[in-house]
């Protein structure tokens, strides 16, 4: 691609999660629901000599995407790390709940999480782990009724209990920045030893849970440039469909016998990795 075309294009990555939301959603029409002047703030981090946000580093938003009602959670990577606390994953399970009354009261409200999270946020591990679970089952009803939309788009990635989340997702885009997992580098390597996985080699890393592998072990159903424009148009693509079968999430018994045909004596390399995922059992997966 050449300079002047990279040198154009408006990077989401580098957006805040305010900036992020203002983005997407049409002219006009946004209105930010407990925004920083409620003051909602953690009660647990200031205990710990913390300093808290007056957000919890979660920007919830109603609007419009091309027409179509959307609310939109965001999480600020900036702020602790993304991580799920019990004030912004209340927020984020309240705004699911009330999106969920809406669609069964025939007022459809497409959710659109942008997930950049390492996961529950260790000062407030319960707490944090009981609003997780709260937005994994909101998710799950709100299927049924509207498509749920997952956005990965930073390199602090998504991982932890958000990355069930994200997997839960109807659709689940992706930068080839972001990356996906369930546990982090350093937990990995703090476990099974830096033999198994070096959280110090960033090529490994990416190439082993960066968007791009990813897309093509078929986690990830579209893959993005880190292009504003670029991520907008997938998002407003994906609000628009309507509901369909999620295999992703129904292939249970596929994706078992999967796992259990893996060789776990050998170290996983990303082209190994994408030749065990290369059959897609789910029918998911963009493959642009």
């Amino acid at each position: 691609m050449e300079s002047a075309e990279l040198l154009q294009r408006e990077s989401f990555v580098e957006k805040n999660a305010r900036q992020r939301v203002q983005h997407l959603v049409d002219a006009g029409t946004l209105r930010e629901l407990l925004d920083p002047f409620e003051r909602l703030s953690s009660p647990w981090l200031g205990l710990q000599d913390i300093v808290t946000q007056a957000d919890d580093g979660v920007v919830i938003a109603r609007g419009k995407i091309d027409g179509v009602a959307v609310v939109v959670a965001a999480i600020e990577p900036a702020f602790q790390g993304g991580s799920m606390g019990e004030v912004g994953g209340a927020k984020i399970a309240g705004a699911l709940e009330l999106a969920l009354e809406d669609a069964r009261a025939g007022k459809p409200v497409v959710p659109v999480l942008l997930l950049e999270t390492g996961g529950v946020r260790l000062q407030e591990a319960n707490c944090g782990l009981a609003a997780i679970a709260e937005i994994h089952a909101a998710i799950v009803a709100l299927r049924a009724h509207v498509p749920v939309i997952g956005v990965i788009s930073g390199p602090v990635g998504c991982f932890g209990g958000m990355s069930i989340a994200a997997g839960l997702c109807s659709t689940l885009i992706a930068t080839r920045e972001a990356r996906l997992g369930l546990n982090g580098p350093q937990v990995i390597e703090q476990e099974a030893g830096v033999d198994e996985f070096d959280s110090r080699d960033r090529p490994m890393i990416w190439s082993l849970t960066g968007g791009a592998q990813r897309h093509a072990c078929h986690l990830v159903d579209k893959l993005c440039d880190d292009d504003a424009a670029e991520i907008r148009t997938a998002i407003a693509r994906a609000v628009a469909q309507p509901v369909a079968d999620l295999p992703r999430t129904q292939a249970v018994d596929a994706h078992l016998a999967q796992l259990r045909s893996l060789d776990t004596s050998r170290r996983a390399d990303a082209e190994w990795a994408r030749q065990v995922m290369a059959h897609d059992i789910h029918g998911a997966g963009d493959p642009s």
